[in-house]
């Protein structure tokens, strides 16, 4: 039989074993928390996976490997999107279909906003309208596009309406299930408390549905832009969306993409924009809590 010693001694050591182990599980997770890469190594790693991909498709269509007509090749990219920039086109194109979809993006915003904080005020309401907003969320918006531009006419309207008929249903639907999240007790708490509907509706229903509100402008600003093209595609004066629709229609293939890359960069550019505004509201809100 063990000695008393031994067991001690067995006991201690297990035990220091023991702790052993869990320093090195925490120090392994604290590695994984800090192992983060370095922004400039991110950056420089796209920027090289971007070029790689361009030098491929270059050496594919010189070579013949990559079908020239179908895809075009960067160089011709470059030499097309190059002529557009000295002409002008490229700058009143992309500012026309940015001013569409910021147009379509705040309306369809604040339209869908004040339509689902107007479902708290009478569930009878809700109750009849949360169907036919449902249905018109199921339908695929380019079979109104050809309606919306003979409504609105070709100009920079019926991309407005586009992006507004796109953004407002989504962001109803967020809203409203931001405010059906509301804890109900709080709201009776609230009422023994003497507050009018006005009240609650100002101090507890909008505060607790902000971040909702919120989570939905990334979404809302690429759907705008959907909206904003797909308007263009139908019938427009300008816009990248019709440069990319003309040169379909008379292959040529490097301005199909020299848009397409136009269009990249304002997306890029508008996603943006977007993020430091949610950044922003998000802090203001934090801070008034």
């Amino acid at each position: 039989m063990q000695s008393e010693a031994d067991v001690m001694e067995n006991g201690g050591k297990l035990g220091s074993a023991g702790r052993a182990a869990r320093q090195r599980r925490k120090s392994n997770a604290l590695k994984y928390e800090m192992s983060q890469p370095k922004p400039w190594l991110v950056n420089a790693g796209r920027i090289a996976l971007f070029l790689v991909i361009l030098l491929l498709w270059e050496s594919g269509a010189r070579t013949g490997l990559i079908n020239a007509f179908f895809w075009s090749q960067p160089a011709e990219i470059a030499r097309t999107w190059w002529t557009g920039v000295q002409s002008g086109s490229v700058w009143q194109d992309t500012f026309y279909t940015f001013r569409s979809t910021i147009y379509g993006f705040l309306l369809g915003t604040a339209g869908g906003t004040l339509i689902g904080l107007s479902f708290w005020w009478s569930k009878y309401y809700a109750r009849i309208f949360e169907p036919f907003i449902i249905m018109f969320e199921a339908m695929p918006k380019l079979a109104l596009a050809p309606i919306i531009v003979l409504v609105f006419g070709i100009g920079i309207g019926s991309k407005i309406a586009m992006g507004f008929a796109i953004t407002v249903v989504i962001t109803t639907l967020t809203t409203y299930n931001g405010v059906r999240s509301v804890d109900k007790d709080l709201v009776r708490m609230v009422y023994s408390l003497g507050a009018s509907q006005l009240q609650v509706f100002s101090k507890v229903i909008v505060p607790t549905a902000i971040p909702a509100m919120i989570s939905a402008l990334r979404i809302n600003i690429g759907l705008a832009l959907t909206g904003a093209i797909v308007g263009e595609y139908i019938g427009s004066e300008q816009g990248l969306g019709r440069m990319i629709f003309y040169a379909g229609q008379t292959y040529e293939i490097s301005l199909i993409w020299a848009n397409i890359f136009n269009l990249s960069i304002l997306s890029m550019l508008l996603y943006i924009l977007v993020g430091r505004l949610e950044v922003f509201l998000l802090k203001g809100f934090t801070h008034q809590k």
